[in-house]
């Protein structure tokens, strides 16, 4: 005899069916403020064991609870490999560094600023000069949904085609801001990639889901002829995997295996 069990014993009372933990809620906007930065500093750490680092380019962004025109990033001229939560700096909207000791990179601060700006939903950027979103920046394209993690981006990214040279203009930052829209994803051509969420969990999330289905995509097209979900897949799969609150959690399983690899970076 076959049992069929009752959706409502399994599956879980959240939007995506899934036993999902709430994040957290904070007593004080100081408590909060560490959070968001411990995170932070875990996120780049990851981006520095996953090899994203390019020199000095690539920086990530939360935005400050208490003062929301002001965002925290990592200092220039330092490796991702070596951020501590001490090392970070607050930038106000001026680009002047209000808090922390290091200097921010120009090219941070045109960019980080204008999109904080311009979407009050983004309390985090992460951007990066990774090596399969430059690829295919070069090649002019964005992520077809040939599974579903690259899904989670269907109808959610866009590509920015100009170059004027190393983003340092601040007429370039709020360019970007403009095309990248209420969009979670901006591929910058001949530059590198930039993904935003609701937290630094979030956006981080998103660059790696991004660079690794970019890497799907380059070798499924180099083997050969690509086959996309239709559209109704592709919504089916977004709904799921491309969900924010799924996103935030996935990170905390990268922030488990960061913090038990370097405890170091939550020095103060």
């Amino acid at each position: 005899m076959n049992h069929q069990p009752s959706t409502a014993n399994y599956l879980a009372d959240t939007e995506t069916g899934l036993p999902l933990p709430k994040p957290p809620v904070f007593e004080s906007v100081e408590d909060e403020r560490r959070h968001r930065k411990q995170r932070l500093a875990a996120a780049m750490r990851l981006f520095g064991k996953f090899g994203y680092s390019e020199g000095i380019s690539g920086h990530l962004s939360v935005r400050d609870p208490e003062y929301p025109d002001r965002f925290w990033v990592n200092p220039f001229g330092q490796a991702f490999e070596r951020i501590r939560v001490a090392d970070l700096v607050c930038v106000d909207p001026d680009g002047r560094v209000v808090d922390g000791d290091g200097l921010v990179n120009p090219s941070a601060f045109v960019i980080h600023y204008h999109i904080h700006d311009q979407r009050p939903d983004a309390v985090a950027v992460a951007h990066g000069h990774t090596v399969y979103a430059r690829a295919l920046g070069a090649l002019g394209r964005l992520l077809e949904p040939l599974d579903q993690e690259s899904a989670a981006f269907w109808n959610d990214q866009v590509l920015f085609a100009e170059y004027e040279g190393p983003a340092v203009d601040f007429d370039m930052g709020r360019r970007i801001a403009e095309c990248l829209e209420d969009n979670r994803s901006i591929l910058l051509a001949h530059h590198g990639l930039i993904t935003v969420g609701g937290s630094i969990d979030e956006a981080a999330h998103w660059f790696f889901t991004y660079e690794q289905a970019a890497r799907v995509q380059l070798a499924a097209a180099s083997a050969g002829e690509v086959r996309p979900l239709d559209d109704k897949q592709a919504r089916l799969a977004r709904d799921g995997f491309g969900n924010a609150h799924l996103g935030w959690f996935s990170f905390q399983l990268l922030w488990d295996q960061i913090i038990a690899e370097q405890p170091d970076l939550l020095e103060e």
